[in-house]
């Protein structure tokens, strides 16, 4: 008691003198001009501010600055691009300031492959974004973070649900028929892009709240490092850290969202329907009025709901026993807009990253540990929705079919071609999955001691996902009422994907000779393997599948990059990797892909030091050639397979079944498609880097392309071949541009933008010419019979574009129907009358990003455009009156009937097409922040940040559907995207 008492009376006499100090403390007006080091030139627009306090003020014109301080208080001078200073105010009333260039920010250094690299002595076209530079709001997977933020990167996720799949595309596609997918390394491991059971998107695994930035290699000098995995682009993502000295720190994050529906499809309302039936009734014997009912029913309202979801993410990080460490849980819990749609993530992780040996020697291990729980709603529910008759209620009163309105024949059985009951497609059927997912990694970077200018790195990875689902249908749904129907399907899939690689660095500055080298080679191995099975019964217990699939493939490589810089003005890289992959047979299993690039930094000639404006300016040269492996046709594509059918195919012996073995077609020659990239960049800075930017020219050409073809009866196991056979090219500009207009004390502002254009066009199909030969039939519609496509991959036009007849209108501009225009004037209307129309990929695509900082207000916005491109409107091809009433069944239809009035399908008809273009609000925020809450009475430094958001704030367009951004430009009953509504808290400490 007596040494509390006494240390108790030291700290009020403690307390007394400060309080006394304060007290007295003289106010004083401080002046001063703050300069350049190297210049002696006077800086404007300097901060100046009391340290911990938001008294201050800014330097002018001149540099110079007054401001009214307290002595013995610390004042600070901060300056974009130049070293903090701290002052600590004495007697006199003159402080002059002197801000030397802070080398370290200059030298920022961008993660590539196998590596990294000063910014400055990039050669190739790569963005990097940063974790203060993500997009916020609810982002439930990964590419969410830089949707809309890279230049040349279109980012389309497949809808609304939660988790859903997302189509990346670099400088677009490079592939008809293989993966047009960016390769993804996480934290330098690549993963396997191919899609998890259970799992929408592969992706959805990691949580985005773990990552501390992306950067995406676009072209071949950048990319051809990975060889043959990056035809398509790479992305590197890596994972937060802790930092050595860095004090211990906890952060806090937590969300909660809500989710509505924005708009429904327009179809006929419940009185709208019978005046439609009723009307034709008395035109068409086949139109039945006492197929109706007396409800009113929206079945869109029925299918829908408001969605709750919330997130939270707690990490600990900082240096013990100057071991830096960084740990987080994280939990994500959201439910989709269609109902029984949800998704349950929990992630952990686990980081250390010491140094010892001096720091000779650098140990980073990591664990990230994910498990994804998903409820998948039957997305035939959508479609469902707008054709089911609104004058039917949801649930009948006879019980029968789990008590929900089914179609009926005239003798009380179902009737099969009726339309589904959209509410029960939902509740009768339960659809779940549970995936695990484990990446574990460890890498040793030694720094030799006796010749240190030499590092070796042994990194060693393993990425397995280990998932398990199940769907199960009520047995009384009246679609299961036939035997053969599944309704309970199991199934089970383990993914193991290991690395190893060793590569050696040589890094070693030369200023005998004015220069730098920094050479790098290495060897890789990967293997991925893979297990599944599925088992399905009827609703008899009868096994209708059983079927188990293993398989595996390998990937060993040797590379090397070197990076010269003579005078810090001129560059020169050089990379070459070679790969071989089981995946090809011996004679064409290896792969070698060879860039080079050069560098000019124009900034640093003696002519350019007089433009002060300049801050930077560096010309890029690139070519190089990188490959593509992922042929979307198994691991064993060269090789003849025989496959065991399922128990619906089998061959009857006397009076026993057998299963068949039937063979696969294959090409022993398959080999990698090839691309060719040639790429002109210039990166500039103007006004000390606060107008800064990037524009990029290319060209990539594609070689080998796997296409398939029709080949001659006899020749092979199938009459359709896949093989290489086909050329594309991809020909764009990419211009980023990024500007902080303000920068005070209490007021800044930074924005950001980007925009790309790219044209592909496929050059050859086949290896002779055919005249005959219209192309490779893509783009599956629906709704009207089955097989049936509305695009084509042909010489001479773009991947993917529209193949239809042109649509002829009446004098009121309502369509004909049937008449197209007779475009080869042979007086007859068939296939060749057929023309291309465009692409449903745009002309040009933007990004648009703002924040603005007030005192400790924030405000931001994320916005992206889509000029150009087609998209076929599928949902109303189903609005003809042939539909209306088929088979003792009623069908409701889009409102679109009493615009088009057709009678039968015109499915192949241009009037479905429309224009794609859109700009679209992504997300708007505003929040505030509570600095150092309690510093004064615990101590604890925190820091509180309250905000708020809206998700798919607007979208602004001429396509009268829902959404214009769908994959591949058909429209057909997309999961809506909702309209998110987000309150969030994030506390630090």
């Amino acid at each position: 008691m007596k040494i509390i008492r006494k240390n108790l009376k030291v700290l009020l006499m403690v307390l007394g003198i400060m309080i006394a100090h304060t007290g007295f403390a003289q106010v004083i007006s401080l002046t001063g001009r703050v300069t350049d080091s190297a210049t002696g030139e006077p800086l404007p627009g300097v901060t100046v501010v009391e340290k911990g306090t938001t008294n201050g003020t800014i330097t002018n014109f001149d540099g110079d600055y007054t401001l009214s301080v307290a002595r013995g208080t610390t004042v600070q001078f901060s300056y974009i691009g130049y070293k903090t200073t701290e002052h600590v105010v004495g007697q006199a009333t003159t402080f002059n300031v002197v801000l030397e260039i802070d080398t370290e920010q200059l030298e920022e250094v961008v993660v590539i492959g196998y590596g990294q690299i000063r910014k400055e002595d990039a050669t190739g076209a790569v963005a990097s974004v940063s974790s203060s530079d993500f997009n916020q709001g609810a982002t439930s997977s990964p590419q969410d973070l830089i949707q809309g933020k890279v230049a040349g990167v279109l980012i389309q996720t497949e809808g609304g649900a939660p988790g859903s799949s997302a189509k990346i595309r670099i400088r677009g596609g490079s592939s008809m028929s293989a993966s047009n997918d960016p390769l993804i390394v996480i934290d330098g491991m690549p993963i396997d892009n191919r899609t998890i059971d259970g799992m929408s998107n592969v992706l959805t695994s990691i949580n985005p709240n773990d990552i501390a930035s992306f950067t995406v290699l676009k072209d071949a000098s950048s990319t051809a490092i990975y060889g043959s995995r990056a035809s398509n682009g790479v992305i590197l993502i890596t994972t937060k850290e802790g930092k050595q000295n860095q004090d211990f720190r906890v952060e806090l994050e937590s969300k909660m969202n809500v989710s509505e529906i924005k708009e429904y499809i327009d179809v006929l309302d419940a009185d709208e329907f019978r005046a439609l039936v009723n009307e034709r009734a008395q035109v068409s014997s086949s139109v039945n009025p006492a197929l109706m009912g007396n409800a009113k029913t929206n079945w869109q309202d029925e299918i829908f709901q408001t969605a709750i979801g919330h997130e939270h993410n707690l990490s600990v990080s900082g240096a013990l026993d100057k071991v830096p460490f960084r740990a987080s849980i994280g939990y994500t819990d959201q439910f989709g807009i269609l109902r029984t749609s949800s998704m349950d993530r929990k992630t952990a992780t686990f980081k250390v990253n010491p140094s010892l040996l001096d720091n000779h020697l650098k140990l980073t291990a990591g664990i990230k540990y994910m498990n994804v729980g998903n409820r998948f709603a039957e997305r035939g529910a959508i479609g469902s929705a707008l054709r089911f008759d609104p004058t039917k209620p949801v649930f009948n009163n006879t019980g029968i079919y789990g008590g929900y309105t089914t179609w009926l024949m005239p003798d009380g059985s179902r009737n099969v071609n009726g339309t589904r009951n959209p509410v029960a497609q939902l509740q009768q059927r339960h659809d779940e999955s549970d995936v695990n997912r484990y990446i574990i990694d460890a890498q040793a970077n030694y720094k030799l001691h006796f010749f240190p200018d030499i590092t070796a790195t042994l990194k060693v990875g393993l990425d397995e996902s280990d998932s398990d689902g199940f769907t199960n249908t009520d047995t009384s749904a009246s679609w299961v009422q036939t035997a053969s129907s599944g309704v309970k399907r199991d199934y089970t899939q383990k993914r193991r994907n290991k690395l190893f690689n060793f590569y050696l660095n040589y890094q070693k500055d030369l200023p005998e000779i004015e220069s730098r080298l920094d050479a790098m080679a290495g060897y890789e191995w990967q293997h991925f393997w893979s297990n599944a099975s599925a088992h399905e019964v009827d609703r008899f217990n009868t096994v209708i599948v059983d079927s188990k699939d293993e398989t595996e493939n390998y990937l060993v490589s040797f590379f090397g990059r070197a990076n010269y810089s003579y005078k810090d003005r001129y560059l020169l890289t050089a990379t070459v990797r070679a790969d071989g992959s089981s995946r090809f047979h011996k004679d064409n299993r290896w792969g070698y892909y060879p860039s080079t690039a050069l560098g000019w930094r124009i900034t640093e000639e003696p002519f350019m030091q007089d433009l002060k404006a300049v801050s930077n300016l560096k010309l890029r040269l690139g070519y190089g050639l990188t490959g593509q492996q992922e042929l979307n046709s198994g691991d064993y594509p060269y090789l003849g397979i025989y496959r065991l059918s399922d128990s619906r195919t089998q061959y009857m012996l006397g009076n026993q079944y057998y299963t068949l073995i039937r063979p696969d077609g294959y090409d022993q020659s398959l080999e990698w498609e090839k691309t060719k990239t040639y790429n002109v960049g210039l990166d500039f800075g103007l006004f000390d880097n606060r107008l800064s930017g990037t524009v990029d020219f290319y060209k990539r050409d594609t070689k080998d392309l796997l296409n398939t073809i029709p080949v001659p009866a006899g020749t092979n196991f199938t009459d359709r071949l896949l093989t290489n056979v086909g050329d594309l090219e991809n020909v764009g500009i990419e211009l980023s541009i990024n500007a902080i207009p303000v920068s005070t004390k209490d007021l800044s502002w930074e924005v950001s933008f980007n925009l790309t254009r790219n044209r592909n066009k496929v050059t050859r199909l086949t290896n002779y010419d055919d005249p005959n030969y219209k192309g490779v039939d893509v783009g599956n519609i629906s709704g009207v019979g089955v097989g049936n496509t509305i695009q084509k991959h042909a010489v001479g036009y773009p991947l993917n574009t529209f193949y239809v007849y042109e649509q002829v209108y009446d004098a009121n501009s309502k369509p004909i129907e049937g008449l197209y225009v007779d475009r080869n004037n042979d007086g007859t209307i068939n296939e060749n009358d057929k023309y291309y129309a465009e692409s449903p990929a745009p002309d040009v695509f933007m990004g648009l990003s703002s924040m603005l900082y007030y005192k400790d207000f924030d405000f931001g916005f994320n916005a992206r455009a889509s000029i150009g491109g087609q998209i076929y409107n599928n949902v109303i091809v189903g609005a003809r009156y042939q539909e209306l009433t088929v088979n003792e069944y009623l069908t409701n239809m889009p409102s679109e009937i009493n615009n088009s009035k057709f009678t039968t399908a015109q499915q192949y008809s241009d009037y479905f097409l429309e224009d794609a273009s859109f700009f679209r609000m992504d997300n708007v925020t505003l929040g505030y922040n509570f600095k150092k809450m309690l510093k004064k009475s615990v101590g604890i430094d925190l820091n509180l940040r309250l905000y708020s958001s809206v998700q798919n704030v607007f979208v602004i367009t001429d396509y009268s559907g829902l959404d214009p951004e769908v994959n591949e430009g058909i429209d057909n009953d997309i999961y809506p995207r909702p309209r998110v509504y987000l309150f969030g808290l994030s506390a630090s400490f």
